[in-house]
């Protein structure tokens, strides 16, 4: 029993040892990552293009992802509020910013045609391109050569050289460096004299020649000790004044009760030192004060420093994102939003639907690329996997291919009913004897036409495995017209393991919607890549971020359908 308890009292003293250990390292304040993803399509040239639009995906706050076309629409959603700043990116580099304008909630008033996909939250602005790298200008070289100095002669000179001659070297020399000594006395370097004068006092000599010498300052003798009651009375000569560093105590005004403050001070209150520390009040008032259930506070959204915010042009911007139900001060004239001014051009928060045509349905010549707003500046990663040589890259499109195709063969038109087989040719063959009896032989069908065929490489991580991205479409309309996407991933034994393969036919997209491929895109701010695809259907899409690792897929976030 008694071991028993002695072991009980080691663990609890270990338990508690453990303890304080664990609460001496700092624990720094996690970062709020506050990221949105979208979708920039547009029509034309990408500096001037003739329609554009961005499209809410999702927006990582809070740990999580939420859909950004629905996330705080109050009345525009947070990710579509004028002044965010997206910057597109191809591959997780930069091309250029986007600058909203204004957002719009469409709805679709036909189910066929072009405007069959306009519905929901869409933003409008302009694009601007990169800012111009900074040029350095060309090193030219130095018109003044460096001259090195030797010292070997001066040490092979023989010890018992006079201090002349070390001297003069040194003259020679601007930039040798030399020590700086006392000031000259009679006595020799190597001798003590010992000192006539009294301990306590200074030689004069040393003080006035060495003008770097430290001094202590000392108190003048005009002070008296009343050694009796133990404290110090000065006299009412100047030593306070002759000190421009001696701390001075200031007491309260003599407004204050005597019978409380004690001994007051009346030379000086308050009022006249500039740098006496004063608390904030609130406003002067003799009324007594409210329910603090019923007062509103004056605070506005602007004054918490951890308000989510995305990117914008400045600070000024973001902190007057959510200030629109605010009620602020009047300040300077410069801080009025509403002060007119005159520029050259239209501003952009002033531009309308006429200013950018908006883009509407799905036109042949659309382009898409990746939006990312992120209001922390981050360092550019780059997931583009480049190909070591040609050769390789056909070895992979090869492998890709057969995916494809062996997807094709085996991919059903309807429930129930698989594609139809290819008819067997037939050929006649001859033989050498002298009798010919011809035979029929079948031959393997001439493999897929495989048209737009379209091969991408990424790194989705750092030393991650490579991952190959394959779309595809045959030839035909309606059923004969089918799509094939294909996402794998090397194993590193020179295998390629598929991890999402999706095929799917014109006259069946409600079904099996067409999984487009537009871009990787860092959704977390971690460094680590994600698919973007678009769930294309009959007359409504969807946008889905999905992960691969190890060559198995997972759909991290679904948008809602744009119909």
């Amino acid at each position: 029993m008694r071991h028993t308890n002695h072991r009980i009292l080691f663990a609890a003293l270990i338990l508690s040892c453990s303890s304080t250990w664990a609460q001496m390292h700092k624990v720094a304040k996690p970062e709020q990552v506050v990221r949105a993803i979208g979708v920039y399509e547009w029509t034309g040239d990408f500096a001037k293009p003739a329609a554009s639009r961005l499209i809410p995906v999702s927006l990582f706050i809070d740990g999580k992802l939420e859909d950004a076309g629905i996330y705080v629409a109050r009345p525009v959603p947070f990710a579509l509020l004028s002044g965010n700043v997206y910057e597109l990116q191809t591959a997780g580099i930069d091309k250029g910013y986007l600058d909203l304008s204004f957002a719009r909630h469409l709805e679709a008033t036909t189910s066929t045609g072009d405007l069959a996909f306009d519905d929901g939250w869409f933003g409008y602005g302009t694009v601007k391109p990169l800012a111009a790298p900074r040029k350095i200008a060309a090193l030219k070289p130095s018109k003044t050569l460096p001259v090195l100095h030797s010292s070997a002669s001066e040490n092979a000179k023989p010890q018992s050289s006079t201090n002349s001659t070390t001297s003069t070297a040194s003259n020679d020399d601007p930039d040798r460096p030399t020590m700086k000594r006392r000031s000259s006395d009679t006595s020799s370097p190597g001798t003590t004299t010992p000192s006539t004068t009294s301990p306590t006092t200074p030689t004069s000599s040393t003080t006035s020649d060495d003008p770097d010498r430290p001094t202590m300052k000392r108190r003048s003798d005009s002070s008296t000790t009343d050694s009796s009651s133990g404290t110090t009375t000065a006299s009412t000569g100047s030593t306070p004044d002759d000190d421009p560093d001696r701390p001075i105590m200031k007491r309260k005004s003599d407004t204050s009760d005597s019978s409380t403050t004690g001994n007051t001070d009346t030379t000086s209150t308050p009022a006249d030192d500039p740098n006496r520390p004063t608390m904030q009040r609130h406003t002067s008032d003799t009324s007594t004060p409210t329910d603090p259930a019923s007062t509103t506070t004056s605070s506005t959204p602007s004054d918490d420093p951890d308000r989510p915010t995305l990117k914008r042009h400045s600070a000024e911007d973001a902190k007057r994102a959510h200030d629109t139900n605010s009620v602020v001060g009047t300040g300077a004239l410069n801080d009025d939003p509403d002060r007119p001014n005159l520029h050259r051009g239209k501003p952009t928060s002033a531009m309308t639907d006429s200013d950018l045509p908006k883009l509407s349905g799905l036109p042949q010549n659309l382009h898409q690329m990746v939006a990312v707003s992120d209001a922390a500046n981050r360092d550019p990663h780059p997931f583009t996997l480049e190909w070591d040589d040609p050769t390789q890259h056909a070895a992979v499109l090869e492998k890709m291919q057969t995916m494809a195709r062996a997807q094709l063969t085996a991919y059903t038109s309807t429930p129930g009913t698989k594609a139809p087989a290819p008819t067997p040719t037939v050929k006649k063959t001859t033989t050498t004897t002298s009798t010919t009896h011809p035979h029929r032989t079948t031959t393997a069908p001439a493999p897929t036409p495989l048209l737009d065929e379209e091969l991408k490489a990424y790194t989705l991580s750092y030393g991650g495995a490579a991952t190959y991205i394959y779309s595809a479409h045959t030839a035909g309309t309606g059923a004969d017209l089918r799509y094939v996407t294909i996402v794998a991933q090397d194993n590193g034994l020179g295998e390629i393991k598929p991890a999402i393969q999706n095929v799917t036919d014109a006259a069946h997209l409600d079904r099996t919607p067409h999984m487009r491929f537009v871009d990787v895109v860092d959704v977390e701010a971690s460094n680590r890549a994600s698919l973007l695809f678009e769930l294309r259907g009959q007359n409504a899409r969807q946008f889905g971020l999905y992960r691969v690792i190890a060559a198995h897929s997972e759909q991290i976030f679904l948008t809602g359908t744009t119909q």
